[in-house]
């Protein structure tokens, strides 16, 4: 089985910083994009920014300059380093990964259970 787990929420002010983590593990044979996603209260579930396997990224309008993504491949972990956090943020974050667990014939979309980013004073 494929658990994906994010940490590192939490409350912080306006200006401030976060850095989210995302573990995968379980029999995992490749993982290909993943993605960081958030969900306001209230809102549809949207992206925030993606890499590929091979780093290239991609970012939301609303966030270029002032989040980025990274992953480190031999850890099987994303981050999400949020600088300059404004109130508009907050949501609950959400990792996903483009995964092919071990003897599967193609990859899937797993994702980790969420972490609250809370951005005020």
């Amino acid at each position: 089985q494929v658990q994906l787990v994010e940490s590192g929420g939490g409350l912080v002010q306006p200006g401030g910083s976060l850095r989210l983590s995302c573990v995968v593990s379980g029999s995992i044979d490749s993982i290909g994009d993943m993605a960081w996603y958030c969900q306001a209260p209230g809102k549809q579930r949207e992206l925030v920014a993606r890499v590929t396997a091979g780093g290239t990224t991609y970012y939301t309008d609303s966030v270029k300059g002032r989040f980025t993504v990274s992953r480190d491949n031999a850890e099987k972990t994303i981050y999400l380093q949020m600088n300059y956090l404004k109130p508009e943020d907050t949501a609950v974050y959400y990792c996903n990964g483009d995964i092919r667990t071990w003897g599967a014939a193609m990859t899937r979309v797993y994702w980790g259970q969420g972490t609250q980013v809370t951005v005020s004073s």
